[in-house]
Parts: C-alpha cells; sequence; structure tokens
C-alpha cells in the first residue's frame, strides 16, 4: 500500500518527540537522562527528517556530518546515517525507501562522497546499495587459561588509575594520534569526545561504574584503558568478569601492558570485549586463542554517493588500470562505466566507453571501499564478474588494506 506520508526536515523543537518514536520502535525502553541529553546535543536537525502521517512521526532517520579515513590515510566526508526507524503500524507502505530516496539525493547535494551506516538488521539496507566493508570480534576470554605474551619493554610501562572525568583529555589525544591508522575510523567532531564517557546505571548489567587506567612512559600517557569490573561468587569462590569499553595505545609495549592488566585483575576469570579490530594484535599476544571465544559480525555499511569521488578519493596499494560497469538502479547517475586508475600516490575515476573489465553493482564497491572485504570474495559469491582476464585479480589486490578497517564506536 502506498504511503500517505509526508518527510519533514525535523525541527529542534520536535526533537523530544521524534527521538521519542525512535525509542518506540527500538521496543520503547526509554534511555537513560545523559544519553537522551548527549544525543540531543550531537543531532543535527538540518540534516534530519521525520516522515510524518498528519500530526504524528511515523519515520526518523538522521545524518551526522563525518570525515572517515581510507586506504591511504585521506579523511573522506561522509554522511554517518543514523537514527532510522519506521512504526510499527506503518511498516510496508514505503516509508523507509522514501526516507533512503531523500536521504540519499541530500548526501549527493551536500558534496559528500559517501553515506555510512551501522544496521540493526544486516539485510535491511543492501537494497539500498549499502555493502558491509567492516567487521568487528567479539571476545570472551577465560583468564584461567588464557594469557598475556608481552613483547620486551611490557615491564617499562607505568600503569595507575585515573578518575575518568579527569583523565579524559589525556585519553582523547592517544585516540586522535590513532584514527588515522586504520580505514573506517572516524575524526570526532567537537562534542563527540563524550560519546565514550557515556556511562548509565542501566547499561552496565549489575557491574562496576565504568573504571579507567593509564598506561605511561616517562611521564607521558601512551595509552588508556576503560572498563567495568563485575564481581560475581559462587560456592567455588570468585569468578568475576572485565567488560572492556575502550583501550588504546601507541605502541605494543604499552597495549600489551593494558592487556595483561585486564588478565589480571584480582577476583576475575573472563575479559569480554564487543569490537575489537578483525586483526587486532591481541590475538597474537594471547597464548590459547582457542579461549578466547572469537566471534565475528558486521560492523560498517558502506554507500559510494559519488562513485568517481569515492574512488579517486582513496590510494590503491597496487597500480591498477580497470573498467568497472556498475550497477546502480537507487543511484542511478552512479551507473556506467568507470575507468579507475591508481596507486600509491592517488588516483582518477572517469566515465569511459572502453570496454569493461570487471561487472558489478554500487553495493559491492561499497563492500570492498575500505580494503577490508576483497573483490576476489565477492565474485567467488557470484556478486562480481570478471570480463577481462586478470583483472578481478589485479583489482582485489590494489584494493586491499595493510591493516583491517575497523570501526571504534557506533553513531
Amino acid at each position: 500500500m502506498a504511503t500517505a506520508t509526508e518527510l519533514r526536515m525535523l525541527q529542534r523543537e520536535q526533537w523530544d518527540r521524534w527521538y521519542g518514536k525512535l525509542e518506540l520502535a527500538f521496543g520503547g525502553v526509554p534511555e537513560s537522562r545523559e544519553e537522551r541529553e548527549l544525543w540531543s546535543a550531537l543531532t543535527e536537525c538540518d540534516r534530519s527528517m521525520g516522515a510524518w502521517d498528519g500530526d504524528e512521526c511515523v519515520g526518523t532517520a538522521g545524518a551526522f556530518g563525518f570525515h572517515v579515513s581510507v586506504p591511504g590515510g585521506a579523511f573522506v566526508p561522509a554522511a554517518g546515517v543514523t537514527m532510522v526507524s519506521v512504526a510499527a503500524t506503518h511498516r510496508r507502505r514505503g516509508v523507509l525507501t522514501s526516507m533512503m530516496r531523500r536521504q540519499l539525493d541530500d548526501v549527493r547535494a551536500w558534496g559528500e562522497p559517501l553515506a555510512v551506516l551501522t544496521a540493526s538488521e544486516p539485510d535491511i539496507y543492501g537494497r539500498f546499495g549499502y555493502g558491509i566493508a567492516t567487521h568487528q570480534l567479539t571476545l570472551d576470554i577465560d583468564t584461567t587459561r588464557a594469557r598475556i605474551a608481552a613483547p620486551p619493554g611490557t615491564d617499562d610501562v607505568r600503569l595507575r588509575f585515573a578518575p575518568v572525568e579527569e583523565s579524559a583529555e589525556a585519553c582523547e589525544a592517544v585516540y586522535l594520534r590513532t584514527i588515522g591508522s586504520r580505514p573506517g575510523m572516524f575524526a570526532r567532531k567537537p562534542g563527540w569526545e563524550r560519546l565514550p564517557l557515556l556511562d548509565p546505571a542501566s547499561e552496565r548489567e549489575g557491574a562496576s561504574p565504568m573504571q579507567c587506567v593509564l598506561a605511561e612512559r616517562d611521564g607521558e600517557v601512551v595509552g588508556y584503558v576503560r572498563f567495568h569490573n563485575k564481581p560475581e561468587w559462587d560456592a567455588f569462590g570468585p569468578g568475576g568478569s572485565i567488560t572492556l569499553r575502550q583501550i588504546d595505545a601507541l605502541d605494543p609495549a604499552a597495549y600489551a601492558a593494558l592487556w595483561r592488566f585486564l588478565f589480571d585483575i584480582d577476583l576475575t576469570s573472563r575479559v569480554q570485549a564487543r569490537n575489537r579490530p578483525v586483526d587486532d594484535p591481541l590475538l597474537g599476544l594471547v597464548t590459547d586463542v582457542r579461549r578466547c571465544g572469537v566471534r565475528v559480525r558486521d560492523s560498517l555499511h558502506v554507500r559510494l554517493v559519488d562513485l568517481a569521488a569515492a574512488l579517486a578519493a582513496r590510494t590503491y596499494q597496487a597500480p591498477v588500470e580497470v573498467v568497472f560497469e556498475v550497477e546502480d538502479a537507487f543511484c542511478p547517475w552512479n551507473e556506467g562505466r568507470w575507468r579507475l586508475m591508481g596507486d600509491a600516490k592517488g588516483a582518477s575515476c572517469e566515465r569511459t566507453t572502453a570496454a569493461a573489465d570487471l561487472a558489478l553493482s554500487a553495493r559491492e564497491l561499497g563492500a570492498a571501499y575500505l580494503g577490508g572485504v576483497t573483490l576476489s570474495s565477492l565474485a567467488a559469491a557470484g556478486r562480481v564478474r570478471e570480463l577481462r582476464g586478470g583483472a578481478l585479480a589485479e583489482a582485489s589486490v590494489a584494493f586491499g588494506s595493510d591493516v583491517a578497517p575497523w570501526l571504534p564506536h557506533g553513531f
């Protein structure tokens, strides 16, 4: 059934009502006051919309203005799609499709080559051209069976507890020095440094308030870890668990020192981490990776809005010249043949009438864009077709990244 809803830009005075509809669509459990206050402050109303059925808001969608790191170290403007919901009473009426259509048109008008999102359900956004570009590890580590094999210099790192708020500036300085190290990370705008500090009691599941430990060398902060401690006891004694919130370090010794600290906290037997990169150095530090309960799930979904600008904005780890035949029904301005020429120094992407080497959709280019998903693996799934012998291997290698892309926090 066609929708009769009207899309309107969000007005600041409507925010509470609009956000309440988002909470309802995600189960109806109100967020804490501190969470609502932060998201209210961060919401960019001129980049957000509501779908209205008369005077009732039945759909929400927003977009933060981000810069995301890409292979080669550049930061590319990207719309961080967020707060997307449709009221249960208005499903299957085209509300989501109309919001996605309007939003991608807006992103194109804003001159942002990329749109990115994290999905509550990963099968929703492929039809709008989003490809899964990064993955994350979830770890449940048995610290009674796995230990840290620390590299030289670990014992030279000094660790100390520090109040979360008082240490926030030092921790943010460490984070800012790491964001160019991997594709998929965001350059945080003012206000976003508050997100890692959110600590509502309702989400601790019985654990302690957030704690922070700093790693120092020669008086300089070279790393930090934030975590929760959940004491638990049974008839056999203590069996508490540590939940990792964030960990960053500027060198291997500091990183190992922080992980060793987490493993060795008294009265605990588990460390749980919900979002780590798939090539996390921890996997090379632990003595028994089988005791780490490793699982992988999708993370950042990428959509090329301006295909040529996006492909030209990153570098390529091997010289490449390839012609893509691109299908993109939802953003038809991207359709057709494009010649990509690039190497480690830069790239260009222009329309061409030359014969195509590879055929694929914008979704596959989005998945491969950050270097964490190979074009060869997508071809093996039947999603990329090789039209010139050797073109697939050449392009797949060129699109790769030396380190796995990673999204360190949601939005």
